[in-house]
């Protein structure tokens, strides 16, 4: 695979544009694929069975577009798809899952809230996760953000609607002792000013962005497949949806500055059929999680 080859990011949505923009800022050198399956958000409510298959789909169309590498920026994606991703070894799959480790380690009370889809709480790979530190006497909070995808996908961080959500869900984690809060998806982030507005200082917040784009640094690395130096600004970036297109491309202009535009694809679970083209080529019913305590 050649170095100079594009490196492809996924999420359900437009949550992974916070991991999408951590791994701008550190290695601006890569050119980027990103991939919104949006026509299928927010996955937080669908069957693990799907949620492999849609992973499967998007990391093969990422293939036969030259991806040499491909980041899962998306949690409930990583929980129920990146063990079959990783089953093809030819190329660095990089995962993202609620950052339990840096949480604890910063919490002072040993009470953390975790705030994730109800499909990433479930999963086997979260609860493996959240044992290794519960064991250590930490006390976590786990909630199901209901409602707060779909609301971000609409381009809402921060009306009454949303703040009603976050309150609920939120305020009996502080009511129980709680400083810290994991964000557990990768839409969240883009709700931390609500948060920090509605609950002041209260909670420090743990968002695993930058963490994901040091991983995915030292596997290209090892892998010797980093962009070699090149001149000009950095690597090229592509915006691809498998829906409308204009929720991603309002935010991507939000976000990024000469933000490209966002063209509308069609992946199809077993022949990865795409009705675009990269330019430059360089069901389970959702469950409410328990509260967890060691």
């Amino acid at each position: 695979m050649p170095s100079n080859a594009p490196i492809g990011v996924f999420d359900s949505g437009l949550g992974g544009l916070s991991v999408l923009q951590a791994v701008r800022a550190r290695l601006p050198r890569e050119s980027l694929i990103y991939v919104a399956d949006s026509r299928y958000a927010p996955y937080g409510e669908r069957p693990d069975a799907f949620l492999e298959q849609r992973s499967l789909a998007i990391g093969r169309w990422l293939r036969e577009r030259g991806a040499k590498a491909f980041v899962v920026a998306c949690n409930t994606a990583t929980a129920h798809g990146v063990a079959a991703l990783r089953a093809d070894d030819s190329w660095p799959v990089v995962g993202v899952e609620p950052g339990i480790k840096p949480a604890a380690a910063v919490s002072r009370s040993g009470v953390i809230g975790v705030l994730a889809t109800a499909a990433t709480l479930r999963s086997a790979r979260f609860a493996d996760l959240l044992a290794r530190h519960t064991a250590q006497g930490q006390r976590f909070l786990c909630q199901p953000g209901h409602g707060l995808v779909e609301r971000i996908e609409g381009g809402d961080v921060d009306s009454p609607e949303v703040i009603a959500l976050l309150d609920k869900y939120i305020a009996p984690m502080l009511a129980q002792g709680a400083d810290t809060l994991v964000l557990g998806c990768t839409h969240y982030p883009f709700l931390i000013p609500a948060i920090e507005r509605h609950f002041g200082t209260a909670l420090t917040l743990v968002d695993t962005g930058a963490a994901i784009a040091r991983q995915l640094q030292r596997r290209l690395e090892v892998d010797d497949l980093a962009a070699p130096p090149a001149s000009g600004d950095g690597g090229s970036l592509h915006f691809f949806t498998t829906a409308n297109a204009d929720a991603l491309q309002t935010m991507a202009d939000r976000l990024i500055v000469d933000a490209p535009r966002v063209q509308t694809i069609e992946i199809d679970a077993t022949t990865a059929l795409a009705a675009g083209e990269v330019a430059d080529q360089s069901a389970q019913a959702p469950q409410s999680a328990p509260v967890v305590a060691p």
